[in-house]
């Protein structure tokens, strides 16, 4: 009992030295470690960590077992560890820090006045009705809404333009004879800014087999950015999105409008829009409610 008593009495002498410096010096180490591992998650970088950690312990097995030649090579090779690691992280080092980045054009946006939005509403209906034109000629399509990450880089890889979005444009640029069909169209703020523009691959091995360049360009967009990338098929005439890593396939030109305008739009245009379309959905309702009654 008195071992017991003096172990709770320790613990509370413990408690009392802690102060809220290290409290906050605990949260940020352990944030800053579940970001480093969630972003080396699934990916190839994820085997060389843990490679680097065999390493590790394998130098402090040479320390604890007093491994002297295992301990000088391991040691000079340390000395240029952190050089390594930077150049192998290179890709994930960038992607951590253009997400830093991005958080905190939110918050200056969130102060900022709100631009209008009528050119960004166009540039989705136009696209919506250029892509179902191309889904049933079965030409490829590959457009790119960019959000808070700036893709300057993928712009200057092709050819720069400064247009209203248009379906007509959209055919054009896309026709199969066009010299800029097999790159990307790239939109800011309801613009395009760039056409046949290159993207980066997909590095993700599990992909399906039957997704060619095209969609593997386009999810290796959205996983180096936020944006959002529009594709259709030129072997089966298929509408995808790629948000986020993920593919979603085989939308109907619905399904498109409303994916887009939820990712793109500002929430209080979203409810706006819902507001619009429970008011006619209610209207409809009542029509036909009146037709039976008549009936």
């Amino acid at each position: 009992m008195d071992s017991v008593l003096s172990v709770i009495e320790g613990i509370g002498r413990y408690l009392l030295l802690i102060r809220p410096s290290d409290i906050l010096d605990v949260a940020i180490m352990a944030f800053l470690i579940y970001k480093i591992l969630s972003l080396f998650k699934s990916t190839q970088a994820g085997n060389i960590f843990k490679g680097v950690a065999v390493l590790l312990v394998i130098v402090l097995g040479s320390y604890a077992l007093d491994l002297r030649g295992v301990n000088y090579i391991l040691g000079h090779l340390l000395e240029w560890g952190v050089l390594a690691l930077i150049i192998l992280f290179q890709p994930e080092i960038r992607r951590l820090l253009e997400q830093l980045g991005s958080k905190n054009i939110r918050l200056i946006k969130m102060f900022a006045p709100q631009q209008k939005i009528s050119e960004l509403e166009q540039a989705i209906d136009q696209t919506v009705v250029a892509c179902t034109e191309m889904s049933r000629s079965r030409t490829g399509v590959l457009i790119v809404f960019e959000r808070e990450i700036l893709l300057d880089d993928m712009i200057r890889s092709g050819t720069t333009l400064d247009a209203a979005v248009s379906g007509e444009l959209l055919k054009n640029i896309f026709f199969v004879k066009a010299p800029m069909h097999d790159g990307a169209v790239i939109i800011r703020n309801g613009r395009i800014l760039g056409a046949g523009c290159m993207l980066p691959l997909s590095k993700n091995v599990n992909l399906s087999r039957d997704l060619g360049m095209r969609h593997r360009a386009g999810i290796g967009m959205s996983e180096n950015s936020d944006a959002v990338v529009v594709i259709v098929s030129e072997e089966t005439g298929s509408i995808s999105v790629a948000l986020g890593g993920m593919l979603k396939r085989h939308l109907m030109p619905e399904t498109l409008g409303q994916l887009l305008r939820n990712e793109l739009m500002p929430s209080n245009e979203e409810e706006v829009d819902k507001s619009r379309f429970a008011l006619s959905e209610l209207l409809k309702s009542r029509r036909k409610g009146e037709q039976n009654g008549k009936e």
